[in-house]
């Protein structure tokens, strides 16, 4: 049967859950190392520092600000979910699902951690790393792309096959890997929230990387939505001809506060168009008391 995201954890894991995984369903205390180490319905508290991060975790980037609000809940309330954890050889443990919890409770000061431990093969831990971080949406677009080209690429799998692991269709993961082929600014843009994935996804119909900048910057400048983008891009068919409006060049910070202070002076709509080198600057009226004042204004301005 397929496996499907937002069926819980239980459905999850079990996906992988054989003969050589020991699981264990009740209160029981074993020897480990001469430390007694007691399990409850399958969950036991670990040593933190026997704790190892996942080298190959997909998510890259935990907010700072996340993780101290999640050690003070922590401190409170300690740990309502236990994190999933692989046995290895050598006695330690590695994080399959929960490093942020993980990393909070570190910062909480926190000695042990509440665990469920299993023994995965590395395809596995990678997999199902992917799929509860994706089931959680704790990932950015661009690692979500770049987990999904991983599993691909070390294991030959075709884009249906990823699909149906992860459950996800294969339509959402072509256009989740396509954002790979963005130029590295873009990708950085996404990374940094700066733009959406789906403003990306518009732009990789935009071939010339340096236009696809250009309009990137062009979004967060004028805070185009993807349909605004969309409509952009399609007013003109060729992609790798793209043209900014002229009324909409990109101005510097110093050109626009001179638009606001006129604005501010002549108490009536100013309207710049161009950008530092060449342009035009338009001073609207909307009745007599209006032109009056701006006359009065620039007749100031010579009798100065």
């Amino acid at each position: 049967m397929k496996k499907g995201l937002g069926k819980g954890l239980d459905a999850l894991f079990s996906i992988y859950e054989d003969d050589d995984i020991e699981v264990k369903d009740s209160k029981t205390e074993t020897k480990n190392e001469n430390e007694n180490r007691v399990v409850i319905n399958g969950v036991e508290e670990l040593d933190i520092r026997k704790i190892d991060p996942n080298k190959n975790q997909p998510r890259k980037k935990f907010d700072a600000n996340s993780l101290k609000e999640l050690s003070e809940s922590i401190k409170q309330h300690g740990i309502i979910q236990p994190i999933i954890v692989n046995q290895e050889p050598n006695g330690r443990f590695t994080i399959i699902a929960g490093e942020r919890r993980f990393r909070a409770s570190i910062i909480a000061g926190k000695s042990t951690i509440p665990a469920i431990i299993r023994k995965y093969s590395e395809r596995q831990i990678k997999e199902v790393s992917l799929i509860e971080n994706l089931q959680r949406e704790d990932l950015n677009p661009i690692e979500a792309a770049k987990a999904i080209k991983e599993l691909m690429n070390e294991y030959n799998f075709t884009q249906e096959a990823v699909a149906d692991r992860i459950g996800k269709s294969r339509p959402l993961v072509a256009n989740t890997l396509r954002l790979l082929t963005l130029s590295p600014e873009v990708i950085s843009l996404i990374e940094l929230n700066k733009i959406s994935a789906g403003h990306g996804k518009c732009l990789v119909a935009v071939e010339d990387k340096k236009k696809q900048l250009e309009l990137a910057n062009f979004v967060i400048e004028n805070k185009l939505t993807v349909r605004d983008l969309e409509n952009l891009i399609r007013n003109d068919k060729a992609s790798d001809k793209v043209r900014i409006p002229k009324d909409k060049i990109i101005q510097s910070i110093e050109l626009k506060e001179l638009g606001h202070r006129m604005q501010r002076l002549f108490r009536t709509k100013v309207k710049i168009v161009g950008d530092d080198q060449k342009g035009k600057i338009s001073i609207a009226y909307f009745n007599q008391d209006d032109l009056d004042r701006i006359c009065t204004f620039i007749d100031k301005l010579e009798n100065h």
